[in-house]
């Protein structure tokens, strides 16, 4: 771990167990299964965090209703925006229909379209671009009045994804080592942030995709960097780019990273499928990647929590892959 920059502001422990108490009347508790094949293959006692069955499917829903709620009343009359490859999407379009607020979300035309209908199901109206999904949100927040709800760099955001962490704690007391994916930061930003303030001891490990890796390239530039093409079937990770406040958030309270090949994490859904009766998507299975080949050194009999953090994957999709 290293100090974040001077200009960047971190997630308080006051400000996630406030957000842990705002957001619960929405979302779910999500429960944790143990997993003994996956423990033997790791040499640990491996419990998953089933994020895949929180609203919407991933854990997205928790950071946006922790935004949405702290809109003005004038930003809620106007609507928001965004942008997402689809879990985001799903999410927002779900809390802002809650919330009685319009929501746009810029999504790219390689999206998976089970996400889109989902999005558009949930009253999101869809923007699909083969253009900067960023640039193409910003401009319409310009043109409408919009409030942009970032998928991720936001601290907001940050915070409610940090109740997963919390959650962990409260349910896995033992836990040792904390297994996150990482798509632009949001989720590992957050959990980090509550695990590591809270207890210092556990280890927090990054996972990224090799074909969308900006977390790690990020770090050891020193800075957000923004890759010029995206290649992995994990779409819930392909971020082209890394906040500038989970990149800080990450240089505070990740302990380590590994970068993981397209077929280990189809392997890891297999897994998962066979093994824990589960269905995640790419992105969901990512964390368990380094619990099935060996390559995490971990104390014995250490307690692991990998994340599995969202099932929403096509059937012909799933098909294709597995």
């Amino acid at each position: 771990m290293h100090s974040p920059t001077a200009s960047s502001s971190l997630v308080t422990l006051d400000e996630i167990r406030e957000a842990h108490a705002a957001i619960a009347p929405h979302v779910h508790q999500t429960p944790v299964m143990g997993s003994s094949y996956i423990g033997k293959r790791a040499g640990a006692w491996v419990v998953l965090k089933l994020e895949l069955f929180q609203k919407t499917g991933s854990f997205k829903a928790r950071g946006v209703i922790n935004t949405l709620r702290q809109l003005t009343h004038e930003e809620r009359e106007r609507g928001v925006v965004s942008l997402s490859a689809g879990n985001h999407a799903q999410a927002l379009a779900w809390g802002a229909a809650r919330f009685g607020v319009a929501a746009t979300i810029v999504m790219p035309t390689t999206a998976v379209p089970s996400k889109v209908a989902a999005t558009r199901e949930y009253g999101g109206e869809v923007i699909q671009t083969s253009g900067d999904l960023l640039a193409t949100a910003l401009e319409l927040q310009r043109t409408r009045g919009l409030t942009l709800v970032h998928p991720f760099d936001d601290l907001r955001v940050i915070a409610g994804q940090a109740t997963v962490g919390m959650e962990i704690l409260s349910q896995i007391p033992d836990v040792d080592v904390v297994i996150v994916a990482c798509g632009g930061g949001g989720l590992i930003s957050g959990v980090a942030a509550a695990v590591k303030q809270r207890r210092p001891s556990v280890r927090v490990i990054g996972v990224e995709p090799e074909g969308a890796a900006a977390m790690t390239r990020s770090i050891a530039a020193g800075a957000p960097q923004r890759l010029s093409s995206l290649d992995t079937v994990a779409d819930g990770l392909a971020a082209p780019f890394a906040g500038t406040q989970n990149l800080a958030h990450c240089l505070a309270f990740v302990d380590d990273w590994l970068v993981v090949p397209d077929r280990e994490i189809i392997e890891a859904m297999r897994v998962l499928m066979e093994r824990c009766k589960i269905v995640p998507e790419p992105a969901g299975a990512a964390a368990v990647v380094p619990l099935l080949d060996g390559r995490l050194a971990l104390p014995p009999g250490a307690t692991v929590v990998p994340i599995v953090c969202g099932g929403n994957i096509d059937i012909e999709r799933l098909k294709m892959l597995v």
